[in-house]
């Protein structure tokens, strides 16, 4: 789910796996186990390599990729995936009343 999160929202550019890893706060093992699933799927496609390392991005082309892109937007308009919430953070704990 981090991965997908991280690659819609970048969706306009490419990223080595290890890049994509670090940014998701995934294991690079763990991208490993499901990435060619991605790329076999369509939903990332090869896009140039640069040294050893192979880059990567959403395929804007298939509609999977579309639907999830569109969802994401749509959970961000109606504050689901807004940033997270803060007005908690400033209530001292004296404050809370138990339940």
């Amino acid at each position: 789910m981090r991965v997908l999160d991280f690659l819609i929202r970048n969706h306009f550019f490419d990223f080595p796996m290890t890049e994509i890893a670090r940014e998701s706060n995934v294991s690079y093992n763990s991208i490993v186990t499901f990435f060619d699933d991605f790329i076999k799927s369509g939903i990332l496609v090869k896009t140039r390599k640069v040294g050893k390392s192979d880059y990567y991005k959403m395929n804007l082309d298939n509609p999977i990729v579309i639907k999830l892109i569109q969802l994401d937007w749509s959970l961000v308009e109606k504050g689901v995936l807004g940033e997270e919430d803060t007005s908690m953070q400033s209530i001292e704990p004296r404050q809370l009343t138990p339940i």
